[in-house]
């Protein structure tokens, strides 16, 4: 006898159906192989490092961890830990590696450990007795040596057979990091890296971050009063930031600074190395409405600008830019007439039909690059993204069907990673000069429920929504529906995208008796410059308007009872869902606010101040983002929910705006989550997490 598994269960147990499925995929430039990473079915954590031949289809496994490691069992240091909360990683295993420029080797981190493997021939992999534990191993790009950062913060470099480990820096004093990104790099930029190989191999840019300036939080663990808080460095908005500053170190001992004004720019946010011309540093300001392209001379460390852009409300950064093209032209991507553009050397080769996205590989005629559709479209494609080659004769779609695409390319092979909303998951197929030849096989598990979803666009400004009903719904037998806002509904966050397994949760709340709905107002990406810049100085009044908006446009055509509405959200969601019930109770009727800023003083500061300002400079836009002074005027159910481990919307924020609902004497409830980080990765806390949010909303809408 079998017991059937549940939806919540399910989503937690595959870590949101991420598990077994292929991913970090590295073509080889001789287009014989791909390496990748997946683990070995949709329940197991552990990744392991994978090998396609491209003229075969047959994998192979080149790294295994349980066979590396023995037991299986990983120890990981609190640096490591560190990094993948960063980039939100819940997996086990080989979750990074790197390889040489042939892609015939590569370097990976097992427990502090370093290990290689052959990905040409087959050659085992094995561990380099180095000292670490190890951070980000990284091989040089003709394969002779591999750099690595360690916990203790020195950058250190071996030989590619294991002989000849030795620093190339070492730390100072204690906060001084080398080859390391600092807490907003990563948390905030995109930027996981610290340092970076010259194309010849024979040394690499590397930064070096002095952390001492930044204010330190220590984050208990109330369950364990007997452990030892954690001390953390967090730059906090109007707070001094980390100090990084940046070498060429060469393998023969030598060491260039490099100078570049870091006064009025102080962010590194971007660095490229590549054959097609000198290093490019992209560094900004400190508010954001700055930035320089630097080209860095390595022999001296001098640099000089190459481009420079100017932003009244800020400036944003993409993946893959700014980078050389072979021939040495600058590719960058910019806001220009009110479009998303991408801009190779003096030519600007996109209009506003497209909202450029990410470049993905830069080759001798063409640009590849992953794109929506723009304001001037001539269809409005909701929720899509493309995969496109662009070049001086005009823009091609390498991604024919509907839905959300994303692409490696090297040489003439490419790896399309596609997702739709009519099929669980994503496909991954490889093409050889646009024609498939073979494909990558998932293991993520196919999801015990299925979605119904309606994109459309609500109002007059045309806010991407999805519409998600119960299924077998029936309007006549079961009339108006309590709704349930669904929103992330700020910054860097889309939600309504064409992918199935986007909309499951939404689904799942749906089939509990409600109308979901999913909103994207303005503040959020895809659309156009405009819309995401619309909230400038004013997260609060800007992105709870749409949501209303939103919710009274949908009415008119959907089955909405808007006597009972509910929202709920996390992260910036989790702040517009207490937004919500506190300045518009008339609107909504009750709230689930997980891991909230309440306080955005006590956000960091290269997000909080890129929409804000500085706190000094702004004090009443502060003021009015802050939920602490509206304590007093709620009147609807509020569930806050709070992770106590949480690094990056510390538990602070809920518990200050518990404090003043307090003393106002307002009825609410928390949810403290001990040992939790913001991203809930445990199996038990994601699942019962969403059945008492269900629950909460049923009580309080169907009193």
């Amino acid at each position: 006898m079998t017991t059937e598994t549940s939806f919540p269960r399910q989503y937690s147990r595959t870590l949101r159906y991420s598990l077994g499925a292929p991913r970090s995929f590295t073509v080889a430039p001789d287009g014989t192989r791909v390496a990748f990473l997946r683990s070995r079915s949709g329940t197991d954590r552990a990744n392991l490092l994978w090998v396609l031949d491209v003229a075969t289809g047959r994998e192979r496994v080149a790294a295994d961890p349980a066979v590396l490691l023995g037991s299986g069992e990983e120890d990981l240091s609190p640096a490591e830990r560190a990094r993948r909360e960063r980039s939100r990683e819940g997996s086990a295993g080989v979750v990074g590696y790197a390889t040489d420029a042939a892609a015939e080797s590569a370097a990976f981190a097992l427990s502090g450990r370093l290990f290689t493997a052959g990905l040409r021939d087959g050659d085992p992999a094995r561990e380099l007795p180095v000292p670490g534990p190890v951070l980000d191993p990284r091989p040089a790009p003709d394969g002779r040596h591999i750099a690595y950062a360690t916990t203790r913060g020195d950058l250190r470099v071996v030989a590619a057979d294991g002989t000849g480990d030795r620093p190339l820096a070492e730390p100072e004093a204690d906060g001084v990091t080398w080859g390391q990104a600092e807490f907003i790099a990563q948390e905030e930029m995109d930027r996981s890296r610290g340092f970076w190989w010259a194309p010849e191999g024979d040394r690499l840019l590397a930064a070096r971050v002095d952390d001492t300036p930044v204010q330190r939080w220590w984050i208990a663990d109330p369950a364990n009063p007997a452990a030892t808080p954690a001390q953390v460095g967090y730059p906090a908005a109007g707070t001094p930031n980390a100090e990084v500053t940046l070498s060429v170190l060469g393998l023969d001992g030598s060491r260039t600074d490099v100078d570049w004004d870091r006064a009025s720019h102080p962010y590194l946010a971007r660095v490229h190395w590549s054959a097609g011309g000198p290093p490019l540093l992209l560094v900004q300001a400190r508010d954001q409405r700055s930035q320089r392209v630097l080209a860095l001379d390595p022999a001296t460390g001098a640099t000089r600008i190459l481009h420079a852009d100017e932003d009244p409300a800020w400036l944003d950064l993409f993946p893959g830019v700014p980078a050389w093209t072979p021939d040495g032209r600058l590719v960058r991507i910019a806001d220009e007439g009110g479009a998303r553009v991408l801009v190779v050397g003096d030519r600007v080769l996109t209009g506003a039909a497209l909202h450029l996205h990410a470049v993905l590989d830069i080759g001798a005629d063409d640009v590849l690059v992953t794109a929506s559709a723009g304001e001037e479209a001539a269809e409005p494609e909701l929720g899509e993204i493309h995969v496109l080659r662009v070049g001086a004769t005009g823009t091609a779609r390498l991604s024919a069907q509907p839905g959300r695409h994303s692409a490696v390319r090297s040489g003439d092979v490419t790896v399309l990673v596609s997702a739709d909303l009519e099929h669980p998951g994503s496909r991954v197929r490889v093409l050889r000069d646009g024609t498939p030849v073979t494909g990558i096989a998932s293991h993520a598990e196919t999801p015990v429920i299925g979605t119904a979803v309606r994109l459309v666009a609500a109002g007059k400004r045309g806010i991407p929504c999805a519409v998600l009903l119960p299924t077998g719904y029936d309007r006549d037998r079961d009339g108006l529906l309590p709704v349930l806002m669904d929103p992330y509904g700020g910054p860097h966050g889309q939600r309504v995208v064409a992918a199935h397994n986007a909309h499951l949760t939404s689904q799942w709340f749906a089939d509990q008796g409600f109308a979901v709905v999913v909103a994207d107002g303005r503040g959020t990406p895809g659309r156009s410059p405009a819309w995401e810049k619309a909230i400038a100085f004013d997260l609060a009044a800007v992105t709870l308007e749409d949501q209303v908006t939103a919710l009274h446009a949908l009415a008119e055509e959907f089955p909405l009872d808007l006597d009972r509405v509910g929202i709920r959200g996390w992260s910036y969601g989790g702040y517009l869902a207490a937004l919500a019930v506190l300045r518009r109770p008339d609107v909504f009727h009750a709230a689930v606010s997980g891991a909230p800023v309440t306080d955005w003083r006590l956000y960091d500061t290269h997000y909080t101040e890129r929409y804000l300002g500085h706190p000094a400079e702004r004090p009443d836009v502060y003021d009015s983002q802050s939920l602490i002074a509206d304590a007093p005027a709620l009147t609807r159910p509020l569930m806050l929910v709070h992770g106590l481990a949480d690094d990056n919307v510390v538990a602070a924020h809920t518990l200050r705006l518990s404090s003043a609902l307090l003393a106002a004497g307002r009825p609410h409830t928390v949810l403290p989550l001990s040992g939790v980080t913001h991203m809930t990765p445990q199996e038990q806390v994601a699942e019962n997490l969403l059945l008492l949010q269900v629950d909460f909303l049923k009580r309080s809408l169907n009193p």
